[in-house]
């Protein structure tokens, strides 16, 4: 796990944000990457070699999860790399950031239950040609923790016919129904660089909080290192 990277993890936080510890500890210590939490002000290193948009409540949800921050000025940045193929995950308020910033398609919207909902669920890998995926297999299942309340995938008919032509959900539920449109927990990008969930891979990557040696969402970071790593 103490492989070298070719450069640093930005770690990505707005005002709001309170995943952002989380993911940079998940990071650091499990998998030894050089992750640098990154305010969304600030410039981002000059050896990047990822980025992540973390869990959170950015700008309290004002207008809608995620609206505020897609205006932040380190979004185009973080566009032009995903433009170039870098590898960048957002997770939870991280996806809906993506979405709104249109760097992914689709939109999340209020669950059908209209309560926030926070639960260990299952989840099946779609795609495993993505920099978060290529360490599982088609059909692995992920035990997962999601907390949100504007998690419902949507898309319209035409998004999804794109979506399942180029190969771009990455994720869904098992068991477990949102409302999210063909029960989609998360898609990619037609370059499949760019991966956006719901779930927290960071919550049930660390062997403090998941004790047990069966932990595949190991795999996404450790596909993500792979994706990174020296060669």
């Amino acid at each position: 796990m103490g492989a070298k990277t070719r450069g640093k993890v930005a770690v990505i936080t707005f005002p709001g944000s309170n995943c952002d510890r989380d993911m940079v500890s998940v990071l650091r210590d499990t998998f030894k990457v050089d992750a640098r939490l990154i305010w969304h002000e600030d410039p981002l290193p000059k050896d990047l070699a990822g980025i992540v948009l973390p869990g959170g409540f950015t700008y309290g949800d004002r207008l809608r999860s995620g609206a505020i921050a897609s205006h932040s000025p380190i979004i185009e940045k973080i566009r032009k790399f995903a433009e170039e193929g870098m590898p960048i995950l957002g997770v939870c308020n991280g996806f809906q950031i993506l979405t709104e910033a249109q760097i992914l398609p689709g939109a999340l919207i209020r669950n059908e239950s209209v309560t926030f909902e926070c639960a260990r669920v299952e989840m099946e890998v779609k795609n495993n040609k993505t920099p978060f995926t290529s360490e599982l297999k088609v059909g692995d299942k992920i035990p997962i923790s999601i907390a949100n309340g504007e998690g419902r995938y949507y898309i319209d008919a035409q998004g999804l016919e794109a979506l399942k032509k180029n190969n771009q959900i990455v994720f869904s539920y098992i068991d477990h129904s949102n409302g999210s449109i063909e029960n989609i927990a998360g898609v990619c990008n037609e370059k499949g660089n760019v991966v956006g969930l719901m779930p927290h891979p960071e919550r049930a990557a660390d062997p403090i909080l998941n004790p047990g040696k069966n932990l595949p969402a190991t795999l996404i970071f450790k596909s993500f290192l792979k994706a990174i790593r020296e060669k």
